[in-house]
């Protein structure tokens, strides 16, 4: 009925073989879901490595520049306070004078009569006066009387000094120690009150003006030592002797003088210079421009590490700025610039320093 099936024992041992296996792989399936996984390794963050170089601080002298003008320490135009004709000239163009001295002679007009006349004046005037002072102790003149003489008394003391000045005024002299620098009439001239005689002017001292931008008055005090420099290289040492208290409208400047000494007498009054106002030395570092970066809000600064190996953003300020190198302030006396990666890192970050130059 039915036929009898002969199994091979190879097909046999092959079932059993894959059972097995089965069986196997379905127990470590199971073990695993019974035992959590084992925790993954994960590998230390490694620290970002820069390079820096150790900077060291030094006293910059930093200098005010502007452009100045260069005047007599003094400078007067004499005019002529009498009429008259120019008898004689005293001073010539480009004399040394005294002060006190005379420049020129004016003639007389008639003063030097005034003048004696105005003397004998004044003694009688005394004269009567006391006389009147005996009779008014004996009660033989009235107050009134006595009054009267002592006021054309006054007035004859007063006509005296006019007429003494009036003298005096036809030789001008000069009002202090200078050169004459100009003459303006000859011997001969016809003159009246007012005209100009002579330009005088000090020029063993000197004055130089100049005007300074308001962002930078605030590092200038009297005082300061200045060098001017001349157009044709020279140099004259002076100080600095007046700042003003109130800018220009128009310019936003301050006016300052600068006194410079002149003992050869050079002859740069009313020319122009280059006034250096030497300012108070400040701790510098010299860096390459490279290594100038901006921060988030635009700062200009220089990143540095810190003792505990973090970046460290410092602002700064330029001074100067050469082919070689770049003077700026802010940084630390002593600073460990980063040279190169600086643009890898930020504020705060630790660091690994892979050599730092001396």
């Amino acid at each position: 009925m039915f036929k009898k099936i002969a199994v091979s024992p190879v097909i046999i041992a092959m079932i059993l073989s894959l059972m097995l296996v089965f069986w196997l792989f379905s127990g470590d399936n199971y073990s695993a879901k019974d035992e959590a996984p084992a925790a993954q390794q994960v590998p230390e963050a490694q620290l970002a490595q820069v390079e820096t170089r150790w900077s060291e601080a030094a006293p910059y002298q930093l200098t005010q520049i502007a452009q100045g003008q260069v005047l007599p320490w003094r400078s007067v135009s004499i005019k002529s306070q009498q009429s008259g004709t120019v008898k004689a000239l005293l001073k010539q163009q480009g004399d040394s004078v005294q002060q006190g001295d005379k420049l020129l002679r004016l003639s007389d007009e008639g003063r030097t009569a005034k003048l004696a006349q105005a003397q004998a004046n004044l003694k009688l005037r005394k004269s009567e006066l006391d006389s009147a002072r005996t009779l008014g102790k004996a009660q033989f003149l009235s107050t009134t009387e006595l009054t009267r003489l002592e006021s054309e008394l006054a007035q004859a003391e007063a006509e005296l000094q006019n007429a003494m000045l009036a003298v005096s005024q036809t030789e001008p002299s000069a009002p202090f120690a200078g050169m004459v620098d100009r003459r303006h009439i000859e011997v001969g001239d016809l003159i009246q009150t007012g005209t100009e005689l002579m330009q005088l002017v000090q020029i063993d001292q000197l004055k130089v003006t100049a005007q300074v931008p308001q962002q930078h008055i605030a590092a200038l005090k009297q005082g300061q030592s200045v060098t001017l420099r001349l157009l044709d290289g020279r140099e004259l040492k002076g100080e600095l002797s007046f700042i003003s208290y109130a800018a220009d409208t128009a310019t936003r400047s301050f006016y300052i003088e600068v006194t410079v000494a002149n003992p050869e007498l050079w002859r740069i009054a009313g020319a122009s210079a280059t006034v250096e106002v030497q300012l108070t030395p400040v701790l510098a570092h010299l860096i390459s421009p490279a290594l100038l970066s901006l921060d988030n809000n635009g700062n200009l600064g220089v990143s540095v590490v810190d003792e505990q190996q973090q970046v460290v953003f410092y602002p700064v300020q330029i001074l100067t700025a050469y082919n070689n190198g770049a003077r700026v302030s802010g940084l630390p006396p002593r600073s460990q610039i980063i040279t190169q990666g600086a643009g890898f890192v930020k504020p705060g970050d630790s660091v690994r320093v892979a050599g730092a130059e001396l």
